[in-house]
């Protein structure tokens, strides 16, 4: 029976690049899938795209297509990532001309487009936004971004029309992983216990280094090798959909039942109904079985009919944050500390009353995690970290605070020392749903 080997590249925007590379060489791979998008990231990649329209896609996509397309090449691995963000086109582009530098003659580059609502947003004005419950038209801020969540289909598209290189905006982490089994085994677009099998095997390997150990990693409980050089993880799948999860043997980390188990519940809300855009998955019944060190045998997995709907990402400028550190050491630190604290309360208060939104004050290593205003036992610190912030609507406002704490270089408590000052422009992120036919995936085949 048939079988591919797709490898993870990249659990996040900036993850790592060495463990891809390794893969690319050492993995035996068909396929690596570089997932590098989030909610926000998108939504600020619009907003560099406003202001320079050749921009707008990852900003490591340089750095990592430099190493990992002529190693692609010569591996014969096909390479698929959402890096594009919310200008694949621009990405596309980019790849083109590196590979060109790198003699890479005869490569294809597709960049997959339709994601992108924000010219139609104006029809959802009267659409619930899932966190706040109120129709998207009362959103307090300007509307930047509105990118649906795409399938698999715009990048089967490509890869039939024999793309080595796939570069997508927005689409939802497991597509880019479940494509190309979908390409090589002319699964049908309606065989749901297959796209469900599909979907938890692009699940498993969308975080990288999380399943073979990194975000399980505790010491003394959850011991985990070689950890500073952690392996990504790599998926055989085979026709039948049946698959299991390894990594190279050189590399860092490990693959067990309880390292596939944790990342198995991590952002799914449901186990029963995992809502995707091309199938609903039914993980409720999964069971991981290591089959040999760092080989775990996944199967339970089930599917259900796609919905009529996909979630739309929409960015918003939001507010401005201002936050500023300091820090006191030596004999009473703590109290000096906590009379910092003091007088920055005061000092906003009398700058600006009533202008803040919002204010946070911490001692880093006191209370800033669990909010508790008095040190557990164990005794005073010999250094704590002051940290206040405050969230406005104006740049003017919400820089005070970073300015007020850095004035408490001289004036008092005694001792401050290695302030920082910051201000920024907040976008945030709201959910609705859309309609699946007014996302319409197209793409663009360029030839090296």
């Amino acid at each position: 029976m048939k079988s591919i080997r797709i490898g993870s590249g990249a659990g996040y925007a900036g993850d790592r690049l060495e463990p891809s590379l390794e893969l690319i060489e050492k993995g035996n791979l068909d396929y690596i899938s570089y997932e590098c998008l989030a909610e926000r990231t998108i939504a600020i990649g619009q907003q560099a795209k406003l202001k320079d329209p050749s921009k707008g896609y990852n900003g490591l996509l340089e750095y990592r297509m430099e190493r990992a397309l002529p190693l692609c090449w010569k591996h014969k691995v096909r390479l698929i990532t959402n890096m594009g963000s919310a200008n694949p086109q621009a990405a596309a582009a980019k790849c083109v001309e590196i590979a060109k530098k790198h003699g890479l003659t005869g490569m294809k580059i597709a960049c997959v487009t339709g994601d992108d609502l924000l010219p139609v947003i104006d029809k959802y004005m009267d659409t619930e936004v899932w966190e706040t419950g109120e129709p998207l038209s009362k959103l307090p801020g300007e509307i930047v971004s509105a990118n649906a969540y795409m399938g698999v289909e715009g990048i089967l598209k490509a890869l039939e029309q024999g793309a080595d290189v796939v570069i997508t905006g927005r689409v939802a982490d497991p597509a880019i992983f479940m494509a190309p089994a979908i390409h090589e085994f002319g699964w049908s677009l309606e065989d749901w216990d297959k796209l469900g099998k599909g979907t938890i095997m692009g699940h498993l390997l969308e975080c990288g280094g999380q399943v073979t150990g990194g975000y399980f990693a505790e010491p003394g409980k959850k011991d985990v090798p070689g950890v500073g050089h952690l392996g990504f993880p790599i998926i055989e799948i085979s026709e039948d959909g049946s698959f299991f999860v390894t990594k190279v043997p050189e590399a860092g980390g490990l693959v067990t039942v309880e390292t596939c188990s944790e990342q198995i519940c991590y952002e799914i809300h449901d186990p029963e109904n995992y809502f995707t855009p091309d199938v609903v998955a039914d993980c409720k019944n999964i069971t991981f079985t290591e089959t040999e060190k760092d080989k775990v045998m996944v199967t339970g997995v089930t599917g259900k009919p796609k919905t009529e709907t996909f979630k739309c990402s929409i960015g918003y400028r939001d507010c401005f944050i201002g936050d500023g550190e300091i820090s006191y050491g030596g004999p009473g630190c703590v109290a000096r500390a906590k009379l910092a604290l003091e007088i920055m309360k005061e000092r906003l208060e009398l700058v600006a009353p009533g202008q803040f939104d919002e204010l946070k004050f911490d001692l880093i290593g006191c209370n800033s995690l669990y909010w508790n205003p008095d040190r557990p036992a164990g005794g005073e610190p010999s250094e704590v970290r002051v940290r206040v912030a405050g969230r406005a609507k104006t740049r003017a406002i919400a820089d005070l605070v970073p300015n007020e704490v850095e004035a408490l270089y001289t004036n008092g408590p005694a001792g401050g020392c290695g302030a920082v000052k910051r201000t920024r422009d907040i976008v945030s992120v709201a959910s609705i749903l859309v309609s699946r036919y007014d996302v319409k995936p197209e793409i663009q085949v360029f030839e090296v």
